[in-house]
């Protein structure tokens, strides 16, 4: 399946003063099979070495000579290595002792070899004892599949070209389609296995095994830790659903469990985030640039990297998402607001945060910043997108600021002036934009 981080990767390999490439991602969202694509159709030959449970990799990295490492790479391998030719993938990198630390050293000493190394974002960023090369490696973060990503899977071509040139008005004709479609993408979500599975099956069942497998490979990995951690990792992930399914979704400790306080489960919440499993939006206590320098850590809501592994974790019923409306509007928005989400992280944005006000009911669902602004962002899953908080927002708190707001919702695009609305199904392309 395509995917629209090959470019990207095409960009590196044309680059002068290229370095190597680090790929981070969470666990099954395709890093593996879209390296292999890129070597296969790029280079001339590609190398690929697993490190995961494997003997030859474990002393591979000793001294960091990288002539000597490229050299038992090839007798190992039976192959020739060239610079300008071949490509050299490092999967599971994380895994190997010193196998990170050696890009530093490829990036010095061999800087015409296409080196690209692939990991979990906790591993990579944790590996004990190591340190990280910075300033030598270049990095790609890669998620689950977008909406646009599931369309290209579809081969719906012509949609694409619609969402892509932010055709308002065409969108407008084609809109009961691109809701189909959406309702498809909410229930399978961005796991390429799942999308794979749906689109060769057709059978919910099993899109739905998928998907519970999955959730249980990503569970395994908490045992990995000692029993409390596990323990803590387990309640807070299991949690997720019932916190967004809340009027106001900022995560509540006492939720998770009785009388609980956020140094009970924070490094659990932690190694979630670097695991990349969920996404952590913070608010923010004043709406300036950069919106980082005003972040709250004490305040925020979770999420789960994708909308299909959340309809799963729900138990969400698969006919249900797929033949009505529902799908947008259940547990008070929480899928949509995912969605939103993990479009705006698609699309390139990797800080995103929300802004409540103290003593107030007034909320704004998310923020995120351009180059130039900041845009405030209402997720309406239903047709009734009255936005109070919003105008408040806009047209009365910050008035002398100028913002000019988002709202995604069910409707067609308007734009009001003082705030713009999209239909749910643009979020990427419009996030893309700028």
């Amino acid at each position: 399946m395509k995917r629209l981080i090959y470019n990207e990767l095409k960009n590196w390999k044309d680059k002068a003063n290229r370095k190597p490439l680090i790929l981070l991602g969470a666990r099954q969202v395709g890093k593996t099979y879209i390296l292999k694509e890129f070597g296969r159709n790029e280079f001339k030959n590609m190398v690929y070495v697993n490190c995961h449970q494997n003997e030859f990799t474990n002393n591979l990295f000793r001294d960091l000579m990288t002539d000597r490492i490229v050299t038992e790479i090839e007798r190992f391998y039976d192959t020739k290595i060239v610079s300008g030719e071949t490509l050299l993938v490092f999967d599971e990198i994380q895994e190997a002792h010193n196998g990170i630390a050696s890009l530093k050293y490829f990036c010095e000493d061999q800087p015409n070899l296409h080196v690209v190394a692939a990991g979990s974002m906790l591993g990579i960023s944790s590996r004990y004892g190591e340190s990280y090369p910075v300033g030598k490696v270049e990095t790609i973060r890669m998620y689950p599949m977008s909406f646009k990503e599931y369309l290209m899977a579809k081969e719906k071509k012509e949609l694409l070209e619609v969402l892509d040139a932010l055709d308002w008005d065409t969108m407008k004709v084609m809109d009961a389609t691109l809701q189909e479609y959406l309702r498809q993408y909410f229930f399978t979500g961005g796991m390429p296995e799942a999308v794979k599975t749906y689109i060769e099956t057709n059978d919910t069942n099993l899109v739905r095994k998928v998907q519970c497998e999955i959730i249980e490979t990503y569970e395994s990995y908490f045992s990995k830790h000692t029993k409390t951690q596990a323990e803590n990792m387990r309640r807070v992930w299991n949690n997720i659903p019932a916190q967004l399914a809340r009027e106001n979704k900022k995560f509540v400790f006492g939720a998770v469990s009785k009388g609980a306080r956020a140094a009970t489960y924070e490094e659990a919440i932690q190694w979630l985030v670097d695991a990349g499993l969920v996404y952590k939006v913070e608010r923010v206590r004043d709406p300036s640039m950069p919106l980082k320098f005003y972040a709250d850590s004490s305040a925020f809501k979770l999420f789960v990297l994708d909308c299909g592994l959340l309809a799963c974790m729900s138990e969400a019923n698969p006919n249900a998402m797929l033949l009505g409306t529902n799908a947008f509007i259940e547990f008070k928005g929480a899928f949509t607001e995912n969605y939103v989400l993990q479009q705006l992280k698609a699309a390139g944005y990797r800080s995103v945060f929300y802004y409540s006000k103290e003593k107030s009911t007034m909320e704004i669902d998310f923020l995120f910043q351009t180059a130039d602004r900041i845009v405030p962002v209402e997720v309406k899953a239903e047709e009734n997108v009255k936005s109070k908080s919003l105008s408040t927002f806009v047209n009365f708190e910050f008035k002398a600021r100028n913002f000019k707001a988002l709202r995604i919702s069910m409707r067609p695009y308007i734009d009001q002036g003082w705030m713009e609305n999209i239909p749910l199904y643009a979020a990427e392309g419009y996030g893309r934009r700028g």
